[in-house]
């Protein structure tokens, strides 16, 4: 059996789960909170195309559901989907938005920790975006 590193990163919300749930899932409200991945989204029939750093990707969430479950695919070409585990849940009278990074064995230690510098980041922006909401 053999498993990737792995990195998870969260970040406190004084929000309530469903706010956070609700923004979250709606891809077109990446580039107000995810600005270091997403430059802009666009859907095409069935399909929400994020413009990103590196080019062009399909973005899929999970289901919708009442467990905050925020889990999606990005496909960077086709034929390939990264998974990228995400989750809100309570903490307190807010919440903790949890997202959860799997290096491939194709990055770099540098590069997996500058991506993850990077989620954290757009994390901290979601914080502030409904914060002050």
């Amino acid at each position: 059996m053999r498993v990737r590193r792995s990195r998870t990163v969260s970040v406190p919300i004084e929000c309530p789960p469903r706010a956070v749930y609700e923004f979250v899932v709606k891809p077109e409200n990446l580039p107000l909170w995810a600005t270091a991945f997403c430059r802009s989204v666009r859907q095409s029939g069935d399909e929400w195309i994020v413009e990103t750093p590196d080019g062009p990707m399909t973005i899929e969430f999970v289901r919708t559901n009442d467990l905050g479950v925020l889990d999606h695919y990005v496909s960077p070409a086709p034929g390939v989907q990264v998974f990228n585990p995400m989750r809100v849940v309570p903490n307190a009278d807010g919440s903790e938005v949890i997202f959860t990074l799997f290096q491939p064995p194709e990055v770099s230690d540098e590069r997996f920790a500058g991506d993850a510098a990077l989620v954290e980041r757009d994390l901290r922006t979601l914080k502030r975006v409904l914060e002050q909401r």
